[in-house]
C-alpha cells in the first residue's frame, strides 16, 4: 500500500498484520480519489476507523488542510503515527479512541468536508456514525461522506431520509458509496 499521488507520492505505508483490519485496496482508493479530486484542496478530512490512516494521508498528500485519523486499536494507532512520520505530511492528527465516542465528544465547531467511514463489515457503525455526524452538526451541506461496506443497502430508514447516495461502485467485496446530506446535489 502506498500514497498514490501528491506531496508524498510513492511512499509505502505500513499496515497491520492479521485479519483485524481490512485496508481499502489501491484500486478502490484510486477510484474514490478520482471522484473527489476537485474537492480535496484545503479541506478538513475525517478518517474514522482509520486502520493505517491511508485515506486521510492520501487526502493530505493531495492538498487537504488537515486530517483526523481515528482508530480505537492501539496497534493501528502506532501504525498511523509511523505512517505520519514516513509521509511527513502536515495537518495529520492521530487519535487513539473509539470512533463513535470521538463523534459524541465533538461540539460542532470543527466541520468536516470529507468523511471516510470504513468500519468492520456487518456492523451498524456506519449508521451510528452518520446519525452522529448530523446530530452533532459535524458536516456541511457540501460535505462528502465515503462509506465502505459489504453491501450497497446499508442505510437504515432514518439515514435514508437524511442522506442521498450520489455515487456507488463495487471493487471486489467492497461496496463503496458516496453520500451527501439529502436535498443537496453534487
Amino acid at each position: 500500500m502506498r500514497i498514490i499521488t501528491g506531496k508524498a507520492k510513492g511512499i509505502k505505508l505500513d499496515t497491520l498484520d492479521g485479519l483485524d483490519t481490512r485496508p481499502t485496496s489501491e484500486r478502490s482508493k484510486e477510484a474514490i480519489f478520482s471522484m473527489l479530486q476537485f474537492e480535496i484542496e484545503g479541506r478538513v478530512v475525517l478518517d474514522l476507523f482509520a486502520g493505517s490512516g491511508q485515506m486521510g494521508l492520501e487526502a493530505l498528500s493531495r492538498g487537504a488542510k488537515s486530517a483526523y485519523l481515528v482508530d480505537s486499536g492501539k496497534r493501528a494507532f502506532e501504525i498511523i503515527k509511523k505512517n505520519i512520520q514516513k509521509t511527513r505530511l502536515e495537518g495529520a492528527n492521530a487519535l487513539c479512541t473509539d470512533s463513535i465516542s470521538f463523534l459524541k465528544r465533538q461540539n460542532g465547531t470543527e466541520k468536516f468536508d470529507i468523511v471516510f467511514l470504513d468500519p468492520p463489515y456487518a456492523s451498524e457503525l456506519i449508521n451510528d456514525a452518520l446519525s452522529l455526524l448530523l446530530e452533532r452538526e459535524l458536516i456541511k451541506e457540501t460535505s462528502y461522506i465515503v462509506c465502505e461496506s459489504d453491501r450497497f443497502e446499508f442505510l437504515n430508514e432514518k439515514n435514508q431520509s437524511n442522506f442521498e447516495v450520489i455515487k456507488t461502485m463495487k471493487h471486489g467485496i467492497a461496496h463503496i458509496s458516496v453520500l451527501k446530506k439529502s436535498g443537496e446535489k453534487e
